[in-house]
């Protein structure tokens, strides 16, 4: 298991604490609930990661 660092969460959050935050490892990128950070987390390839971000910014997602 990849070991994963440097959590960041959203500027977004404006300090309610009801987001995800994210993590970075070599090859992996991690997700968890800055709610339950101990509760674990998600990871996914950092090229699944960076896709993901792209799709977002050209609102692939929206709905």
């Amino acid at each position: 298991m990849e070991y994963i660092t440097d959590w960041r969460t959203s500027t977004r959050t404006q300090g309610q604490g009801q987001c995800v935050e994210v993590g970075f490892g070599a090859q992996r990128v991690g997700v968890r609930d800055t709610k339950n950070r101990a509760g674990g987390h998600f990871t996914v390839a950092s090229r699944r990661w960076q896709e993901f971000v792209s799709g977002v910014k050209r609102g692939i997602f929206d709905a």
